[in-house]
């Protein structure tokens, strides 16, 4: 046994020498580099000589004895677990579970995702100018416990765009929050995703802070401000098509809701306050109907008023959901349609906008006062962890003569 072993082996149990008796072993007197070292183990029955008495210092041993010996040293309670994790191997066969360093080793995991898209676009409101795009998307996710009750997600994103062979190098911190409870309540803080149900409001990151109460009933709260870096494109009411790249540090959105689950029925009314350079209140009553299996019909109406705005106040959807495909399951699949009647004053920004020219192409007419028309798609797992899909907008101005038409396909790897 190497003399690091043996002393890094005593020190991790704790003990003092002179707690035991006489050193058992002939071949290691008082006065020897390892006495007090040897002394420890052995007093703790970590260690035995051999039938002679003597400890055999000098010998070679095998990799099955030496994870015997850290067995024994876990058993006691030592801090070895770069020894555990070196005879891992060794420990596994002796039927050694080495529970801390699996616990330890799961603190962090590593996820990845690439996404592959195609968007096509045809826009009649700039002179049936059309708008194209391809994009590979890279995205890593961190995700670590912090305790028992507490864990850390981060995700790191990068963006290449195959059209015009332009992308960047920088890879952007775009997830860094917390998720835990403070009494019975879940807290996620920092920087994360916003998204109400299907994205009908909005989709976006910020800021901030979720708290979320209860389970079947549950009760929940956002408060976020934009991120001047994070500046999406987002969505103003048609008398006020002055776009800005998205909520900045200035803006401030609060959400207040209540959801419900009752069997095969889901319901939500959420109440939502933009804080921008325009003051807009938003109202929104949604529900979901599994009528059959994996076939859910589903429903919303929303409100909205925004300050020094004349345009309607009130919107709607409705849409069919089939499944969704699942990575881990081979030929799993899914497919939706909605149809929505949706005023400028009813959005913030919702996810639709990141696929679609919306709302660019149909706010630039000022007199179209929203968007209305059809979103439709489907995804099947091609692989495992490979899902292919595809969507479909048509869209009109609500008043206006604006038409956008937009077909978006991708491919998502994880891993």
């Amino acid at each position: 046994m190497k003399k690091s072993l043996v002393l890094a082996m005593a020190m991790a149990l704790g003990v003092t020498a002179s707690a035991y008796a006489a050193n058992p072993f002939s071949d290691v007197p008082a006065g020897h580099w390892a006495y007090d070292a040897v002394n420890k183990l052995a007093a703790e029955g970590v260690v035995d000589g051999y039938p002679d008495g003597t400890y055999g210092g000098d010998k070679l041993m095998t990799r099955y004895e030496m994870a015997q010996i850290v067995a024994k040293a876990m058993a006691k309670g030592a801090n070895v677990d770069k020894l555990a994790a070196e005879f891992a191997d060794e420990l596994d066969s002796l039927g050694v579970r080495v529970a801390n360093l699996e616990k330890k080793a799961d603190n962090v995991k590593i996820t990845g995702q690439i996404r592959m898209s195609y968007r096509d676009t045809d826009v009649d409101k700039h002179d049936g100018k059309g708008l194209s795009q391809g994009r590979l998307r890279t995205r890593l996710f961190v995700n670590g416990a912090i305790n028992e009750d507490w864990t850390y997600t981060g995700r790191f994103e990068n963006n290449q765009y195959l059209d015009d062979n332009k992308g960047t190098d920088d890879v952007e911190l775009n997830w860094a929050y917390v998720t835990g409870k403070v009494g019975g309540v879940k807290v996620e803080a920092g920087r994360q995703d916003f998204t109400n149900v299907g994205g009908t409001v909005i989709d976006t990151r910020g800021d901030g802070i979720k708290l979320a109460y209860g389970k079947d009933v549950k009760v929940y709260g956002w408060a976020l401000k934009g991120s001047d870096d994070l500046a999406q494109v987002e969505a103003k009411p048609a008398e006020k098509i002055e776009f800005e790249e998205g909520l900045t540090s200035d803006d401030r959105v609060y959400v207040a809701g209540v959801s419900a689950k009752m069997g095969v029925v889901d319901a939500a009314v959420n109440y939502y306050k933009v804080d921008t350079e325009y003051d807009q209140d938003i109202y929104e009553i949604a529900a979901g109907w599994e009528f059959m299996d994996d076939l859910t019909l589903k429903g919303a109406w929303y409100n909205g008023d925004v300050s020094d705005s004349n345009g309607d106040d009130n919107g709607w959807m409705v849409g069919l959901n089939y499944a969704g495909a699942k990575a881990s399951k081979v030929g799993s699949w899914g497919a939706y349609v909605n149809y929505m009647d949706r005023p400028w004053n009813t959005v913030i920004y919702p996810t639709l906008a990141s696929y679609t020219s919306v709302p660019e192409t149909l706010a630039t007419d000022v007199d179209g006062d929203g968007y209305k028309g059809i979103e439709a798609g489907a995804n099947l797992t091609l692989a495992k962890n490979i899902v292919a899909g595809v969507k479909y907008y048509n869209l009109d101005s609500r008043e206006g003569d604006a038409n956008t038409e937009t077909i978006w396909s991708e491919v998502i790897f994880t891993f």
